[in-house]
């Protein structure tokens, strides 16, 4: 069976709710009541298109104590979205809060997925212990919302080795008031800046993701609540080094930042900021349950890209570059050499959802190739130097390119279309496309912006469009991202707001 979990107390700081463990305890059994009334069986999935609030936790342990799995969904996501998943994943349930678009409601019932609200749990309490440490946990969605969805399936064996990793590597004291403003339907926000720190029995502070006005605050809520840790991401910090007043109360023991290493200057100004020299990066996969490597110690030099020591892993850097080579095949890179970067932790997902092909593409002999490229430096410690994928990092929020070319692709106009990255001075990156219209007018390119409103997370929407001639590709007859993206760079994009205002394009 799986061992109860010694939870910390929970924290609202914008609406001011708390609960400690006992109303927890109370929350837990209620939705355990409520779910066996629903007949959620062992192996269930259950969709939680909510969170970043107390009832998405208590929520989470009743799945779990039913031997369920919970599955984090981003709320932001379109209908046409939540349908892709629900039928890749074919939910049993689904928890909604009084925030959930009413229209994803209605997507879900549609496809016959049983919706509940999480207030309306009743008074019956009850008690279950079903979960074993095999059982399917977690499936976190990093791709596909649009196509062929890519499921991460974390087990709880793999979760605890996760969190039993950070608790040698780094101890439980410095989380003793843990303060999370990142997303819960991923896994830097949800297993390790959450979970970790609360299931190890240490208090949560947990505000709604990336709101300007909670950033341009920060100093302030830290003092309040004496937070001693919190995650980031480097878009949190452009805006927070701007406009927001350091903290003055020096409760701050140590700061994470994930998604993106960060530069040598802006870590020192963090390290400025915040008060405290124990600033690091925090390098994160969810296939090997977020963060993975970094410093123990972060009292070192700033350095563009240095993430450090594996936490629970061996780190390597080879020149093999897929799975379908043996790992020594070409050998592993000397000190300071470039190479692609392996990983191997008992914290490895179980595999990708019903996608044994793409599991055996990340996958050898419990090795996992991280697409990322980087080296060993003289102190043993892993460096990054970029990404071998395409993913856009939109402010700590991954955004994969061809789900967007999927949806664009069935726009009836369409002859061809190519989504990149673009340099931002606030998000870091941000999204760009470059389509090949059959029809070129100013009425067909709102019509296109129509259907990918409708299709399309808010997030996911091109900020800059470029409608070109043709597409580049390899001689293998791919899709070079960046080459489109140096094509286009140098060419005048779309003014796209005066031609969704009706006015012409000059």
């Amino acid at each position: 069976m799986l061992l109860d979990l010694k939870v910390g107390n929970l924290t609202e700081p914008v609406s001011g709710r708390n609960w400690d463990s006992a109303e927890i305890g109370h929350q837990v059994a209620r939705r355990i009541a409520r779910f066996k009334r629903h007949r959620l069986a062992p192996g269930d999935r259950v969709f939680l298109p909510f969170g970043n609030r107390l009832e998405f936790f208590v929520e989470l342990l009743a799945i779990w104590r039913l031997g369920a799995c919970a599955v984090p969904i981003d709320a932001r996501l379109t209908p046409f979205e939540i349908d892709t998943l629900v039928t890749a994943a074919l939910p049993r349930l689904a928890v909604v809060d009084d925030a959930t678009d009413a229209a994803v409601v209605e997507a879900l019932v549609a496809a016959n997925v049983g919706v509940v609200d999480t207030v309306d749990t009743g008074d019956e309490e009850a008690l279950a212990g079903l979960s074993r440490l095999d059982d399917d946990a977690l499936i976190l969605f990093t791709s596909g919302s649009t196509g062929a969805p890519k499921g991460v399936v974390h087990t709880h064996r793999s979760l605890r080795a996760r969190w039993v990793s950070l608790r040698e590597q780094l101890g439980v004291a410095a989380f003793e008031r843990t303060l999370c403003l990142l997303p819960t339907h991923f896994g830097h926000g949800l297993i390790c800046n959450c979970l970790f720190p609360w299931l190890s029995g240490q208090h949560l502070f947990i505000t709604p993701p990336f709101k300007p006005e909670i950033i341009m605050r920060l100093g302030a809520l830290l003092d309040e609540h004496r937070i001693t840790f919190m995650s980031s991401v480097p878009s949190i910090w452009r805006l927070a080094l701007k406009l927001a007043r350091p903290p003055s109360g020096g409760s701050l023991q140590r700061v994470h930042c994930g998604s993106a290493p960060l530069s040598a200057h802006v870590w020192e100004e963090i390290r400025r900021w915040t008060g405290t020299r124990q600033v690091c990066n925090a390098y994160g996969i969810t296939e090997t349950g977020s963060w993975v490597a970094g410093l123990s110690k972060a009292d070192c030099a700033a350095e563009d890209g240095l993430i450090g020591e594996g936490w629970g892993a061996v780190v390597k850097v080879l020149r093999a570059a897929d799975t379908a080579a043996p790992l020594d095949a070409e050998g592993e890179c000397q000190t300071g050499e470039l190479g692609f970067v392996w990983l191997n932790t008992p914290a490895l997902m179980k595999g990708y959802f019903q996608r044994d092909d793409l599991t055996e593409k990340a996958v050898i002999d419990g090795w996992f190739l991280t697409g990322d490229i980087g080296f060993i430096d003289a102190q043993g410690r892993l460096v990054l130097r970029g990404r071998e994928r395409d993913e856009i990092n939109k402010g700590g929020m991954k955004i994969y390119p061809a789900d967007i070319d999927a949806v664009v692709e069935r726009f009836e106009h369409t002859a061809d279309v190519c989504t990149f990255a673009l340099d931002d001075a606030i998000y870091g990156q941000t999204v760009g496309i470059a389509v090949v219209l059959n029809k070129g007018d100013d009425a067909t390119i709102r019509a296109l912006h129509q259907w990918m409103t409708a299709h399309l997370a808010e997030h996911k929407l091109p900020s800059r469009w470029w409608i070109v001639d043709e597409i580049p590709r390899t001689s293998r007859g791919k899709i070079n991202r960046d080459a489109v993206n140096a094509a286009c760079i140098g060419l005048p994009s779309l003014d796209l707001p005066k031609i969704l205002a009706g006015g012409e394009q000059a």
